[in-house]
C-alpha cells in the first residue's frame, strides 16, 4: 500500500491522464509555490479532482471519499486537533464503533496513522482524498479565526461601547479605544477571513438608520452574511480605516486605502478599500485581490475558438488599438492582464497606466495614477511615449485628451490596450466619436473591440438536466430549428455551492475585429445598430449568442444569460 509521491507524475503520464508539458508546468508550480504534485495539477486545471482521487484510490488500494458530497460529522472532527490535520493533510469523516474513518492525502503514511491511533484511541480506517479537497475541508471545518457565534458571545455585556449618532458629540479617543477591543478586532478578522473562504470578490459594510449589515459578492451576486450589533458600527468602520491607514477623524470625504493580509507561507491577499460618506455613516467596500486565483491562461477564460483566434491575432499585430469594454466587475482587467502575459517577452518594453494597480506583473512597468498631483492617464501616456515603448496599456479611456494620445500612439508604431465603459462592442465606436475622435482616426487605429460579461457557472456537484419550454428558448434567441433538441441544465443546490446551484464564473465574449467593411461604415457615419448587424453578418457572435453557446455546453443557465446580456 505504498506509492512514491515523486513517481505520481510519471504514473499519470503512463495512464494518459496528463501530458508531459502539463507535468512540467505543475512541477514548476510545485517548486515556486510548494504543495504536492497532485495538488498543483488540480489547481492548474490539468486533471479533475475526482479523476485524481479515483486514480490514487487504485494505487493505494484504499477506498476514495468525496468530501464535497459526503457529510462530515462535526463531532468527529473535534477528535483531531487542527495542527495535526494540517501537518498530515487529513480530516476525520465518521466513527463506527471502535473504527475512525479518516480522509488522507497519503494513506500510506504509517506515522500519521500511529499518531492518530494514539491520540484518539480508535482503530484508524484510512480513505483517500485529494490534497485540494482535504485543504478545503480543513478550512471549512476548522475555523481558527472563531465563529460568528463565538464573537457575538464575546460581545455580550459590552454595553460600555455606546456611540451617539451625531458626529460632533463623538469622542475620537473613545472610538480609537473601541477599535482595539478584542470583540471588534475578532469580528473584523472574521469578516475578512470568511470572505476569503467563501470566495467573495467584494465585501460591503453598510450602515443604515436602524441597522448595520455585511454583504459578500460571491460569483457576481450579493448575499447578506451578517448583521453586527448596531452599537459597534463606528468601531468596526474605524477599525477597517486604521488597518487601511486612513484618517478615522475624516468622515465627510471619500477615502481609498489598502489592507494586506498574509495567509500561511505563500499566500498574500490584498483588500482594496473604499470609504464613502452616506446619510447614516460611512459605507466601506473592500475588493479582494487574490493573485493565486488570477486566471491568465486565455484558453481557460471562456473564449470560443474563432473569438480567441481573432483576439490573439489583434494583440500580436505590431501596432494599433485593442479595446475591452464592459461594466465594472465584468473581468476587463483579467482579459487585459492575460493579453499582457501573452505578450510579455524580454524583447518587449511594456508600460501600463492603472488606477489602481490591482496585481503586480513581473517584467511589466506598472504606474499607479494620482489625480491629486496631476498624474492622470493622459500625463502617463505622454511620458510613456518618451520611454521607447513597444506596448502600452491604459487603464481606461475617459476623456478626449487620453483618447487622442492613445490613438496617436497606435498610429505611430505602438500596440495600445485599453478599456471603455460601453454596453457592447459596436457602441464603442460611437463613444469614441462622442469624445471627439475623428472617424478616419478610429478606422485607422482600432484593431479589435471586445465586449464581455461574467455569468455564473452551474455547480458541477449538483448539475442536472432541466426542461426549458421551446418558446422560452426561442424568445431567448435560440434558433427555432435548434430549440427542438436543446438540452438545458441547472444546479439543484448542494453544500458545495451553498445551495445556490452555481459555483464559479465564466466570461461571455463579443469579439469584433475591425473588418474593412466596418471601417468603411465608420467613415460613412453608420450607427451602432448598423455596425452590429454587419459585424454579426461577418461572423461576430454577440454577447447573447455567446451565452447561448455556454448554455448548450452545459456551463451556465438561461437565467444567467438573461441576467447579464441584452437581446440582439
Amino acid at each position: 500500500m505504498t506509492i512514491l509521491i515523486d513517481k505520481l507524475g510519471e504514473m499519470l503520464l503512463e495512464e494518459g491522464l496528463i501530458t508531459r508539458p502539463q507535468l512540467n508546468k505543475a512541477i514548476e508550480a510545485q517548486k515556486s509555490k510548494g504543495g504536492r504534485l497532485g495538488f498543483n495539477l488540480v489547481k492548474l486545471g490539468f486533471i479533475d479532482d475526482s479523476v485524481l482521487t479515483s486514480f490514487l484510490s487504485k494505487q493505494y488500494g484504499v477506498p476514495p471519499v468525496n468530501l464535497l458530497a459526503d457529510d462530515v460529522d462535526l463531532e468527529v472532527v473535534k477528535l483531531v486537533p487542527e495542527d495535526i490535520a494540517q501537518k498530515y493533510l487529513l480530516i476525520p469523516i465518521k466513527r463506527e464503533g471502535p473504527d475512525l474513518y479518516v480522509a488522507m492525502a497519503d494513506p500510506s503514511n504509517i506515522f500519521a496513522i500511529d499518531d492518530l491511533k494514539f491520540l484518539t484511541g480508535y482503530n484508524i480506517e484510512p480513505l483517500v482524498a485529494s490534497e485540494v479537497a482535504i485543504k478545503g475541508a480543513i478550512d471549512k471545518y476548522y475555523d481558527s479565526s472563531a465563529t460568528l457565534a463565538d464573537v457575538m458571545a464575546g460581545m455580550e455585556g459590552e454595553d460600555d461601547l455606546e456611540f451617539v449618532m451625531e458626529e460632533e458629540d463623538e469622542d475620537m479617543g473613545d472610538i480609537q479605544k473601541a477599535t482595539e477591543d478584542a470583540p471588534v478586532v475578532k469580528l473584523v478578522n472574521l469578516i475578512l477571513t470568511d470572505a476569503i473562504k467563501k470566495g467573495a470578490s467584494d465585501i460591503h459594510i453598510e450602515p443604515y438608520e436602524k441597522e448595520f449589515r455585511v454583504r459578500f459578492r460571491i460569483d457576481g451576486v450579493l448575499h447578506e452574511i451578517m448583521k453586527p450589533p448596531f452599537k459597534l458600527k463606528n468601531a468596526i468602520i474605524s477599525r477597517l480605516k486604521i488597518m487601511s491607514q486612513l484618517d478615522i477623524a475624516e468622515r465627510r470625504l471619500p477615502q481609498d486605502g489598502r489592507i494586506k493580509l498574509k495567509l500561511g507561507k505563500n499566500k498574500d491577499i490584498d483588500f482594496r478599500v473604499s470609504v464613502l460618506p452616506t446619510l447614516f455613516g460611512e459605507k466601506v467596500v473592500l475588493r479582494l485581490l487574490d493573485k493565486s486565483n488570477l486566471q491568465l491562461d486565455m484558453t481557460k477564460l471562456g473564449f470560443e475558438d474563432t473569438a480567441l483566434k481573432n483576439f490573439m491575432d489583434a494583440i500580436h499585430k505590431p501596432w494599433g488599438m485593442v479595446l475591452v469594454t464592459g461594466p465594472t466587475g465584468s473581468g476587463k482587467t483579467t482579459s487585459l492582464y492575460s493579453a499582457l502575459t501573452e505578450l510579455n517577452k524580454v524583447s518587449e518594453n511594456i508600460s501600463t497606466a492603472e488606477d489602481p494597480v490591482e496585481y503586480n506583473l513581473a517584467g511589466i512597468n506598472q504606474v499607479q495614477m494620482h489625480e491629486d498631483i496631476g498624474l492622470n492617464f493622459a500625463a502617463a501616456l505622454r511620458s510613456f511615449l518618451r520611454q521607447d515603448p513597444d506596448i502600452i496599456m491604459v487603464g481606461e479611456i475617459r476623456d478626449y485628451e487620453t483618447a487622442e494620445i492613445a490613438v496617436k500612439a497606435a498610429l505611430t508604431g505602438h500596440l495600445v490596450l485599453s478599456t471603455l465603459h460601453t454596453n457592447d462592442a459596436p457602441s464603442t465606436i460611437n463613444r469614441m466619436l462622442n469624445m471627439g475622435i475623428e472617424p478616419f482616426l478610429i478606422a485607422s487605429s482600432v484593431n479589435l473591440i471586445l465586449a464581455q460579461r461574467l455569468a455564473r457557472k452551474i455547480c458541477s456537484e449538483c448539475k442536472e438536466e432541466l426542461e426549458v419550454p421551446r418558446q422560452a428558448l426561442i424568445d431567448l434567441g435560440v434558433a427555432p430549428q435548434e430549440a427542438e433538441g436543446f438540452v438545458s441544465y441547472h444546479g439543484k443546490g448542494c453544500s458545495a455551492c451553498s445551495n445556490t446551484g452555481y459555483k464559479g464564473r465564466i466570461a461571455l465574449y463579443e469579439v469584433m475585429p475591425m473588418y474593412e467593411e466596418l471601417k468603411e461604415m465608420v467613415l460613412k457615419g453608420a450607427s451602432g445598430a448598423e455596425l452590429k448587424r454587419k459585424a454579426i453578418e461577418l461572423g461576430m457572435k454577440s454577447l447573447r449568442q455567446s451565452g447561448i453557446v455556454k448554455m448548450k455546453e452545459g456551463v451556465t443557465t438561461a437565467e444567467e444569460v438573461l441576467r447579464v446580456t441584452m437581446a440582439d
